[in-house]
């Protein structure tokens, strides 16, 4: 009898296990061609909003708006990211990449940075075409570490952007770059 609970014990754990994790997987799998992220999933090529064309904007309306679409070109998949705004310029950045598994969790700068850095924004229903330029150093960031620790109280320090733990974009015009 012994043996008979422990036996559906362990179907039980594994049915509590199996589900989530197909679930999850299946929302991931449906959400990848979806116009935009999700909040907990990435989605697909940014395809809605008119896309921005003309002069560069004055991006400080940024400072207003908490999270955009980034969708990189290659691989076309887009997901949910902050955003700074410093000097006229505008800025995201991707924490934890110092280690193996924030490499995998923000996949998208490391392909953003080993390829072409072509990418889309959408900031309030306008798409907006840039390259990501990643920053090493710049007198610049100190106006990105400041405006990011206002906006989200991050603990980024200017030793975190120098020793790799994390990576500064420029979300640079296109043709300029």
């Amino acid at each position: 009898m012994t043996r008979k609970i422990l036996v559906v014990a362990l179907q039980i754990i594994v049915a509590m296990i199996t589900i989530p994790a197909v679930a999850l997987a299946t929302m991931s799998f449906e959400n990848r061609n979806n116009d935009g992220p999700s909040i907990v999933f990435p989605g697909g090529e940014l395809v809605s909003g008119e896309l921005y064309s003309g002069p560069e904007p004055d991006w400080s309306f940024t400072n207003e708006v908490s999270t955009i679409h980034l969708q990189l070109d290659n691989p076309l998949s887009s997901r949910l990211i902050w955003i700074e705004e410093s000097d006229g310029k505008v800025y995201i950045t991707s924490d934890y990449m110092g280690t193996w598994l924030g490499r995998r969790w923000k996949h998208w700068a490391v392909q953003a940075y080993e390829g072409d850095g072509l990418a889309v924004v959408r900031i309030d229903g306008i798409r907006y075409e840039r390259k990501l330029v990643r920053v090493f150093y710049s007198p610049l960031l100190e106006g990105v570490i400041d405006k990011k620790i206002a906006k989200y109280r991050s603990r980024i320090t200017r030793e975190a952007i120098e020793s790799g733990e994390t990576w500064v974009f420029e979300l640079a015009p296109r043709e300029e770059v």
